[in-house]
Formats: structure tokens, sequence, C-alpha cells
């Protein structure tokens, strides 16, 4: 561990100010719409429009990597960032936010992409494994630490909005100037959608329906506290606590999943996350009971994206997992780009709770698809799937192709030791 922080600090430290800028723009737009009287549709395309960009990034930064450079792509795209959020409170209207959403989201994913091929070459195969434990809980740190910054002003004036702009300025600065040397940038091509759903059906539907999942929290979260009239404290914590869930959850799970058959943790898992989202909507006026049930939502929702990568490796040979992982992620897009919206119109149908309603049907959906893939074959020996390895459904292809090459390696270890 100490090894990984030796030659990966500045990273890390400049991942969790970005991490932290991020979290407090995607909250505090939720709380400053309803302020500015939009609609909860508008919220939602707003929303919605993060993932789009997040999408299209982690697509095009390969290529703008191998044309001018990593230190080119992390400094312009983080100075982009940081002048975007200072434009938000400018310009109040939706439709500049939703572009102004789609330029945060493309920016962020390139960033995260650069940030994540470096700490990719910093590791070695013994700190492998520790180096993406580490970014692991720097993202999701940087998550909740960034949920209580919001509770230092006014969310109706500009301090909130400058202060993640600086942060991710700040950010840019340990980055550049003590990481080196740069990492050569390679890809890999990615495994056709129509092989990878002959591989693993419920892999790719889990990671569709997950992914309208992990966009409603990430996304909607403020929006539904702003609109069932919580205060700026109470949606702070409330939204915070999705992602205090996923790491107390995330390595549970992933012990347990190692031991028993994956697909009827999934169901399990599943069934668990739509008991916290009725618990949410029936019991969402008292402050307690909302937050049990975003630790339970945040608790099965993240780890259920390690849960289904795991199981497609379990069909999978060493040499295809980089391939299906850049599939995996696009589906995954695909979901996450609807999910606002439609949690936006049944908010608007249902009132605020409908966001629970949405994240419900998509956990029972899951339940029953799983339900019904394990009729149709076989369950992989426990002693023959791959390794588990905790990835957060914010990480990028590099990052889950990252975890791929500690799965292989892994798993050659214990076939060696056998």
């Amino acid at each position: 561990m100490l090894q990984v922080l030796s030659s990966a600090w500045a990273l890390l430290l400049g991942m969790g100010l970005l991490m932290i800028g991020n979290g407090m723009q995607g909250t505090l737009l939720g709380i400053r719409g309803e302020i500015e009287g939009f609609s909860t549709l508008q919220m939602s395309i707003v929303m919605s429009a993060y993932f789009v960009g997040f999408l299209g990034g982690s697509r095009m930064a390969p290529g703008m990597i191998r044309r001018v450079g990593h230190v080119r792509v992390f400094a312009a795209l983080a100075s982009m960032i940081s002048a975007v959020m200072i434009l938000y409170p400018t310009f109040a209207e939706p439709w500049l936010w939703t572009i102004g959403r789609v330029l945060i989201g493309f920016c962020f994913s390139a960033v995260y992409v650069t940030a994540e091929s470096w700490l990719n070459n910093a590791a070695t195969n013994g700190t492998r494994g520790q180096a993406l434990s580490l970014y692991m809980i720097v993202q999701t740190a940087g998550i909740v630490v960034s949920q209580a910054l919001l509770l230092t002003a006014d969310p109706s004036g500009y301090v909130l909005f400058v202060i993640p702009s600086v942060l991710v300025s700040i950010a840019v600065t340990p980055v550049l100037l003590s990481i080196s040397p740069t990492p050569a940038f390679d890809t890999t091509k990615p495994m056709s959608l129509r092989a990878l759903m002959n591989f693993s059906p419920l892999g790719c539907v889990g990671m569709f329906l997950l992914g309208g999942i992990f966009s409603a929290q990430f996304g909607m979260a403020s929006v539904y506290g702003a609109k069932a009239g919580l205060s700026v404290a109470q949606i702070s914590t409330f939204v915070a606590t999705f992602f205090v869930g996923s790491v107390v959850l995330q390595y549970p799970i992933g012990w347990i999943s190692d031991r028993m058959d994956r697909r009827f943790l999934v169901i399990i898992v599943s069934a668990i996350g739509a008991g916290g989202s009725f618990l949410g909507m029936a019991m969402g006026h008292q402050f307690t009971f909302l937050l049990i049930s975003a630790f339970v939502v945040g608790g099965m929702s993240n780890p259920l994206y390690s849960l289904l990568i795991a199981h497609t490796n379990d069909f999978l040979q060493h040499e295809d997992m980089a391939a299906a992982s850049g599939g995996l992620i696009f589906i995954n897009g695909l979901g996450a780009i609807s999910g606002p919206i439609i949690t936006g119109y049944m908010m608007d149908f249902a009132g605020p709770g409908g966001f629970y309603l949405f994240t419900a049907v998509l956990f029972l959906a899951l339940v029953g698809y799983a339900a019904y893939r394990s009729t149709r074959r076989p369950s992989v020996p426990s002693d023959e799937t791959s390794s588990y390895v905790a990835v957060t459904p914010s990480s990028t292809s590099v990052a889950v192709g990252f975890a791929q090459e500690y799965v292989i390696e892994s798993d050659q270890s214990g076939e060696n030791a056998a």
C-alpha cells in the first residue's frame, strides 16, 4: 500500500480533488434548478446530458491522447471543466445547462481515461490490486466529502460554483508536476455487442438496467431531495449516503460472490435493492428511513456493477476479458443516458416518490431476468469462477480493463498455486 502511495500520491490527490468538484456540481445543480424554477423534466434532461457527454468522451479520449498526449489532454479538459462550472450560475437557462453538462461529462470522462492509464502504468503486478482499491476509495470519498462542502455557502449564490471550479484547477497541479514518465496508450478493440450478448446475456441486460439505476442516483437524487422539500443539509447527507453504502457493502458482497452462484447473488442483491427502493417510497417522509433506503440502494447497486463484470468473466477466456469490458461499459452508458429522463417523467407522474419507483422497477426487472437466466444453463462451479474486483460505475473502460488485468493475474496465480 505504501509503495502505491509513494508512486501515485499526486495522481490520487488530483483525482480526489476532481471527484470533489464533480460531486459538488452534480448535487448543486439539482438544488439550484429548484431555486431557479426549472421543471422536473427540464432537470432530468440536464442531468441526462452528463452521461451523453461521458459516453462520448470515453469513446473519443483514446484518439485525443494518441494525437496530443496525456499532459495536454488532462490540462485542457480540466480547464474546460473549471470554466463551465463558473458559467452555470451566470447563465441559468436549462438549455445552456444541458450543453454545459454534455461538456462536463465529456471532459470528466476523458480526464478519467487519462488518469486511469497513468495509474495503470504506475502499478506493478504486485501492487495492482492495492492501486485499484485506493483508486475506488478516493473516487467514493471525493463524492462523499463534496456533499459536506455544499453546507459552506448559500446555493442561490456563486460561491458554491466557485469552490469546485477552484478545486478542479488545483487538481491539475500535482498531477502535471509530479507524474513521470508519460505512459504509452494502447487500446483493445472491443468485442461486438452481439458476441458479448452470446457470452453473457445477464451481464449485458444487467449492465443496461444498472446504468439507469446508477444515473438516477448520481443525477437525480438531489432533484428528488429538492422536490421533496429537504433542506440543503439533508440533501447533501442523502446523496452522500448512497456512496457510503457502496463502500461499506462492496467487499462483503464481493467476498460472497467468490463462494456461490453469482446469478443467485444477483437475484438476492437486486431484491434487497428493490426492497430499499420501496422503503424510500413508503417512508420517504421520515428522514431516517430515507437515509436507510439510500444506504441500501447505493450499497446494492454499486457492487452489482462489479458482480456483473465478474459473472461475465466466468464465461470468457482471459484473452477476451479486456475486449469485453469496452462493450459492457458502452451498454452501461446507454442505460445511464435514459435513467434521469425516465426518472423525471416518473416524478412528474407519481411525485418525488417516482424516483424510487424507477429504481424499484429496474431492480425487479434484474431479479426476474437473473432468475430466468439461471434456468437456461448450469452455473459455473465456485472454484472455477474468475476473481471479483471492486470497480465503481463512474470508472471508464481503462479502469475496468485495469481490473481485468488484475483478475487475469489473480486467476493465473491461483492456478499456479494449485
